[in-house]
């Protein structure tokens, strides 16, 4: 029987895309296995267990630290390999989870060999997912909703995106929520996004939960003080917020709490979902604390969804405050989007006087000439 250690670094055979993964524990006849390269952990029977012993040779390449470096020597010590890389003691489990690992040679050596019809079943497996990828309705099609032709034009839009931050500004009725529930499933399905973060006001934590699970079919965890107490005592120095890929929290506990708030942040993230983003408030003189516990988020993460009122709702200073957090680049300063805003106005009036055939009034005429580069005689 093999001899499994913790801290030894294995890679399965049957999926070779979850990259190294990390002997956790023994556990009686099992061992427990994390993947940290795709976030996934694996159990497996102490006998027959689809592994291959991650080692290597002297003179192979290996990815520390997101450098590719070579292999001098290799020793064991207590079941663990130290390698000598380019001078230093690199052990084991400080090695990058992606690895350009040679498997074909060892499962062969190893005597890990298949039947040809399990080749060509995989072969045609990988083939159906690939098509099932490639339909529009890909990480959608499951969901336990009735869907209302607009929900899934917005999916659509977003999974067309790279990366999606979008605000979600419809009437109330209209399903804001799932609509972001089924663009957080398409990007978890498609594999765009691995690690989400959902944050709720207070009230609303279990109701996104119930929601998440009994709609979509996807288990977040709700992190609160009390969870992330019990995961540092568990492990001490480690951020909470890592043990879980999918999360789900109230953005009024992390305003307050300033430290988790910083955990959160630092976990890092490829989607961000954050619910009743009106009543983050914004001035240009201050923002509250949630407020900006969002606007760190959303800088350090790729995609975005804010579901909030609608812009008449916000005014113009409030919806402002939702771009921003959106593009702050494109959504600068208040005064410019207000002078672009009541712009788009005059042109919509403009607009509308021609359809009707009217003549535009001169202040219009203006207008025109300046958006058409002519002098307003010209236009005339």
């Amino acid at each position: 029987m093999t001899s499994f250690v913790p801290g030894q670094r294995w890679s399965s055979a049957a999926e070779p895309e979850l990259g190294l993964g990390t002997v956790l524990r023994l556990m009686g006849r099992s061992v427990q296995i994390v993947f940290t390269g795709s976030g996934e952990i694996r159990q497996y029977a102490l006998t027959g267990a689809p592994l291959i012993r991650a080692e290597f040779r002297s003179g192979e390449r290996v990815w520390v630290d997101g450098r590719e470096r070579t292999v001098e020597t290799v020793e064991e010590r207590d079941g663990l390999f130290v390698y000598r890389i380019e001078g230093d003691e690199v052990h084991e489990g400080a090695l990058d989870a992606e690895q350009p690992l040679a498997l074909a040679d060892r499962r062969l050596l190893a005597g890990q060999v298949d039947r040809n019809d399990r080749f060509e079943f995989r072969v045609e497996a990988l083939e159906q997912r690939a098509r099932a990828q490639a339909d529009p309705g890909f990480g959608v099609l499951g969901a336990r909703v009735d869907l209302i032709p607009h929900q899934l034009r917005i999916a659509e839009l977003a999974a067309a995106r790279r990366p999606v931050r979008l605000l979600l500004a419809d009437e109330v009725g209209l399903g804001k929520t799932i609509e972001a529930c089924l663009i957080a499933a398409q990007q978890l399905a498609s594999g765009r996004a691995r690690r989400v973060l959902v944050l709720t006001p207070d009230s609303l934590v279990n109701q996104w939960f119930v929601e998440l699970v009994r709609r979509f079919n996807l288990a977040f965890a709700v992190f609160d003080a009390e969870r992330c107490a019990a995961l540092e005592a568990a492990a001490p120095g480690t951020n909470p917020f890592e043990d879980a890929q999918c999360v789900l929290a109230s953005v009024d506990w992390l305003a307050r709490d300033a430290a988790r708030a910083e955990a959160a942040t630092a976990a890092g993230w490829d989607l961000l979902l954050v619910d009743e983003a009106h009543h983050l408030a914004w001035s240009p003189d201050g923002a509250s604390a949630g407020y900006r516990l969002v606007e760190r988020l959303a800088a350090a993460t790729p995609g975005v969804l804010l579901l909030t009122a609608t812009p008449e709702q916000l005014g113009q200073a409030g919806h402002f405050a939702r771009l921003r957090l959106l593009d702050p680049a494109r959504y600068a300063e208040l005064d410019a989007f207000v002078a672009e805003q009541a712009e788009w106005v005059a042109l919509s009036a403009l607009v509308e006087r021609i359809v009707e055939g009217a003549a535009p009034d001169a202040t219009q005429r203006a207008l025109l000439a300046r958006l058409l580069q002519q002098d307003a005689a010209a236009v005339d």
